[in-house]
């Protein structure tokens, strides 16, 4: 083997005796055995596709421990222990392979090393697989146009951390480029936009899956080829594998996910009298995530909000009825997600168990919850009442987009009626709008819905919603979203009709 370079790592790390050690010997031969059995799963086929682990070893913390990972450019199913890279954890090389004989080309450290630094860095994981399946090209191409892959209400999600038969599996896509290097930066917005996902899809090319240990990042990869499939044959058969129900695929005119586009194109459509001025759009209901609200307001300023005040929350209003619904809801959620086998779910004790076990064992049950982006009506309504306080403090404010302000006004000047469906308790949704930089907005709004009336990925919740509105059929309704389902499902309601 080549010598070993200055690596900023522990010193016995770094050591011969370590390096031939017993730890880094099983890692090697665990990723040529893996990468074998990945061969004949097509994942990692024509020299393609890559992995990596950790040397796991208990005296070393997670984010100290050494990295073995493939070579570039080898028949991964004939990989030997010694044709390994092992690298620090700064990612600097401290053993490489020897060069073999033609027609072998000479050794290189994967191609995939920066992407896999990545992971490792931004989620502590402890291994990494980069997967050719053709499951997941195809499933990038099924839409060209979404940024995100999206399934639901699938046995085999139960598989992927942090998600339960009921939760919504949502993995983000990055654009393919001519040189696998040069997907790093976007690989690491895409881990750093989506806090739930331990994957990556790549458009076109594949994608990449971590976890906390090989075992863990190795199952999730089955899972995730699986629900690929899945979503591939059910598209073939004219299915919508995104909703719950998997009913047929229905065409609806959406608004793409991350533009902003959606509030100033129907404003645009109102002010120069084309088809949503026409007299039987009489009500425009808004969802607020990515379409009145900069998603980042939710996910780098509400979600931590609530997950820091959580604990104090529920120590100060522990006796108050409104808490106690609320403790209420949570124990009943979180026994079904026991049932389910929901990650990070944890027993609630009984009251006479003590306040202090109590609140504890709601915490953790609420932070994981958070960490999931958990849609739920217990979680969304102690985050409604814990924001409550926020925005009464002056310690949050709410963030509309520029032209939400004046969409609004010249509705409500146009006698259109305008709604609040949002996944956010109706407490949240009437907190963002009634404390803005721009004032309170809630004198435009005639009325707010949450989850309690139902999904919103449901036809059957935008029929309920209809018949709360005083308008004779759903198709008096202007439904403004940036995610494709929620239009498909709003579409549908008209059928129920």
């Amino acid at each position: 083997m080549a010598a070993v370079t200055a690596a900023n790592v522990f010193p016995a790390l770094a050591s011969q005796a370590y390096l031939e050690g017993k730890s880094v010997k099983d890692t090697r031969s665990l990723v040529t055995d893996l990468c074998r059995q990945f061969y004949t799963l097509g994942w990692v086929s024509g020299t393609g596709g890559s992995i990596t682990i950790k040397v796991h070893d208990d005296s070393v913390p997670r984010p100290n421990q050494l990295i073995v990972m493939s070579p570039s450019g080898v028949q991964k199913e004939r990989m030997a222990d010694e044709d390994l890279y092992v690298l620090s954890a700064d990612g600097d090389v401290l053993c490489s392979p020897v060069k073999k004989p033609y027609p072998n080309k000479p050794p290189k450290c994967t191609d995939c090393a920066p992407l896999f630094m990545k992971a490792y860095g931004m989620r502590n994981a402890g291994a990494v697989i980069h997967s050719h399946g053709m499951e997941s090209c195809l499933a990038t191409m099924i839409q060209p146009s979404e940024k995100e892959f999206r399934i639901s209400h699938m046995e085999m999600i139960k598989g992927i951390q942090g998600h339960g038969y009921n939760d919504e599996l949502v993995v983000p896509i990055i654009e393919n480029t001519a040189h696998e290097r040069e997907l790093t930066e976007s690989l690491s917005e895409a881990i750093a936009a989506y806090p739930k996902t331990t994957a990556v899809l790549v458009r076109n090319h594949g994608i990449y899956i971590w976890g906390d240990s090989w075992i863990s990042a190795k199952t999730q990869a089955e899972c995730y080829h699986y629900l690929f499939d899945a979503a591939i044959k059910l598209y073939q058969l004219g299915l919508d594998w995104s909703t719950p129900s998997h009913g047929p695929i229905r065409d609806a005119k959406v608004f793409q996910h991350g533009e902003r586009k959606a509030i100033s194109t129907v404003k645009a459509a109102t002010e120069n009298g084309s088809h949503v001025a026409e007299p039987h759009r009489r009500c425009i209901i808004l969802d607020i995530e990515g379409t009145t609200t900069p998603i980042s307001f939710v996910t780098e300023v509400l979600f931590p909000y609530a997950r820091d005040n959580v604990k104090s929350h529920l120590t100060s209003t522990y006796e108050t009825e409104e808490t106690q619904d609320d403790i209420k809801l949570l124990r009943i959620q979180v026994q079904d997600d026991l049932k389910q086998g929901v990650a990070g779910a944890v027993p609630i004790p009984p009251d006479d168990a003590g306040k202090e076990e109590v609140i504890a064992s709601l915490v953790a049950n609420v932070e994981a919850m958070i960490k999931a982006d958990r849609k739920i009506t217990s979680l969304k309504q102690l985050q409604g009442h814990i924001w409550r306080t926020g925005f009464e403090k002056k310690e949050i404010k709410g963030v509309v987009y520029d032209d939400v302000p004046g969409a609004l006004e010249k509705w409500h000047d146009m006698g259109i009626k305008v709604y609040i469906y949002s996944s956010g308790s109706r407490e949240a949704q009437r907190q963002i709008f009634g404390n803005t930089i721009y004032g309170d907005l809630r004198k435009y709004l005639c009325g707010f819905f949450d989850t309690t009336v139902g999904n919103k990925r449901e036809a059957r919740s935008y029929f309920e919603i209809s018949q709360s509105l005083g308008v004779d059929k759903p198709s008096e309704i202007l439904f403004v979203t940036d995610v494709f389902q929620e239009a498909v499902a709003a579409k549908a309601a008209v059928v129920l009709d």
